[in-house]
């Protein structure tokens, strides 16, 4: 006969997860100053939102892909405040009580990515939630945060952290927008191995950072098998550049910036065969155009910021503006060394003018 679990042992295998994380936070147990790892996984901040939960879920589906585990993170502090009056005397918060609503918020946050059927950890801090996911992007695969957040006691874990992170993370961070979520990322589409993107984009100024981000966009899209597209952005220069004594020839300029994007690709195909691969060179502000990008298709790739490359065109800025405005998620890729960026083979470069010469 079929031993079927009692409610009561389903309630403690569905709350194991909270209280496990609480309890590894615990002085007691060793929990504060020790070293946080998340080598091999997919790390997601969460704080109850429906912002976080929306992240949750598109990095549950992002693991699944990958064979990963996913790990949750929260933080809090304890607030620290007083009355000032001859009754009111000071005000307390009960931690007991603290703690078990992060028991609970860590709970509930799991199980609305158990059908995904990933493997679930969880992490919980007292203090910055920044230094933590921070701490964590170290090891982490991929970092993963819901565009805002909420106030309150567990603090605004998704707010300034969603600009914060992507910012100085060791790792790619993902950033989801709560509707894009609540439109994609329902029950079927959790359960279901269907692609929820038609093609990857990835926003190009042809400095090192762009590199990076066109290696990581040309993976993402060989793992979702869809295509890559290469969007370089040329904004406006007719009235920045009115002050100078001679005239500017925008053709050539406008065909010199085509031919290095077009370098760029033939670059990036040469690692990449067996992926199709397109680019536009769009007009208009880098922003602009790059958050019409999410809107238009459900995966963007940017580096964190632009060196050099055409006119400064996908600086710090560019991501931080695309990030608050992005309709769909946006993946931010931090500089980091491969030599396959420094390694031009498969296409002539007397014929293709090099990115940055």
């Amino acid at each position: 006969m079929t031993d079927h679990p009692s409610p009561e042992r389903e309630e403690r295998r569905d709350t194991s997860l909270g209280e496990e994380a609480v309890r590894r936070r615990s002085p007691a147990a060793g929990g504060q100053g020790r070293a946080l790892d998340a080598t091999g996984e997919v790390v997601v901040g969460v704080d109850g939102s429906e912002q976080s939960l929306g992240a949750l879920r598109w990095a549950a589906r992002e693991a699944r892909r990958r064979g990963l585990p996913v790990r949750l993170v929260t933080a809090y502090s304890m607030p620290v405040f007083s009355g000032s009056g001859f009754d009111t005397g000071y005000a307390t918060v009960d931690e007991a009580a603290l703690t078990q609503g992060v028991e609970e918020l860590l709970n509930h946050a799991a199980d609305q990515v158990r059908p995904v059927g990933v493997e679930l950890r969880a992490t919980v801090e007292t203090g910055d939630p920044s230094g933590a996911l921070l701490e964590l992007s170290r090891t982490a695969e991929l970092m993963v945060l819901g565009s805002r957040g909420r106030g309150g006691l567990l603090g605004r874990l998704l707010g300034t952290v969603s600009t914060a992170v992507p910012a100085h993370a060791k790792c790619p961070t993902g950033v989801v927008p709560l509707p894009w979520s609540q439109e994609h990322l329902g029950a079927e589409e959790l359960t279901t191995d269907r692609a929820l993107v038609d093609r990857v984009v990835v926003g190009s100024d042809g400095s090192t950072q762009a590199r990076a981000a066109m290696l990581y966009a040309a993976e993402e899209a060989r793992l979702l098998g869809v295509p890559l597209t290469v969007v370089c952005a040329l904004p406006p220069v007719s009235g920045a550049l009115a002050w100078m004594p001679t005239a500017v020839d925008f053709e050539v300029m406008y065909d010199d910036v085509a031919r290095a994007l077009g370098g760029g690709v033939a670059w990036l195909r040469s690692w990449f065969p067996d992926l199709e691969i397109g680019s536009e060179l769009a007009d208009g502000p880098p922003v602009q155009v790059l958050v019409e990008q999410t809107r238009m298709n459900s995966l963007v790739v940017l580096g964190t910021r632009g060196r050099g490359g055409f006119a400064g065109m996908l600086l710090g800025s560019t991501s931080q503006g695309v990030l608050h405005n992005a309709a769909g998620p946006v993946l931010i890729v931090p500089d980091r060394y491969d030599q396959r960026i420094e390694t031009r083979k498969d296409f002539d470069l007397d014929d293709v003018r090099p990115w940055d010469a």
